[in-house]
């Protein structure tokens, strides 16, 4: 009996190595924009919009966004990351100067974002089967101290 848990445990540290070093899964990869006609953002205000391609790198992903912020001002934002948990910088955001990645499996990620070493926010993106839409479901505090939940949808392009 002693055996067969080691041997689980086993297993289950070796798939999570191999997850964490698999890159980003094809339905993850490409360029997405944002709906904002289906997304909610609490507290607001709501970007107006957001488009971000998604390439693969050796165990993650890197990003390359624009997204025009409420008030109608440009933002430029870039990170790569592994999915291994460990911070890596974002480069142009002001709301965020690191992010850990985690993979759960190939159709969800978990991204925390943080701030002077601070974490903030997790994202919690979940990719349509399909490869079509993702959802995002932000939850945390802003800078700003206030509660945060928003649930972004996302079309594939």
């Amino acid at each position: 009996m002693k055996r067969t848990w080691i041997a689980v445990g086993v297993w289950v540290v070796l798939c999570s190595v191999l997850l964490a070093q698999a890159p980003a899964a094809k339905n993850m990869i490409g360029t997405w924009k944002l709906n904002p006609a289906k997304s909610t953002f609490s507290p607001g205000p709501a970007l107006k919009s957001q488009t971000a391609k998604l390439d693969p790198v050796d165990g993650g992903m890197k990003v390359v966004a624009d997204r025009v912020e409420a008030d109608g001002k440009l933002t430029h934002f870039e990170w790569t990351a592994k999915f291994d948990g460990k911070d890596y910088p974002v480069k142009g955001d002001p709301a965020r100067d690191a992010v850990s990645v985690k993979k759960i499996d190939d159709y969800t990620l978990e991204i925390t974002n943080k701030k002077g070493g601070k974490a903030l926010t997790t994202i919690r993106a979940v990719y349509a089967r399909d490869g079509k839409t993702r959802t995002e479901t932000t939850t945390g505090t802003n800078a700003q101290g206030q509660k945060v939940h928003n649930v972004t949808a996302w079309d594939k392009q």
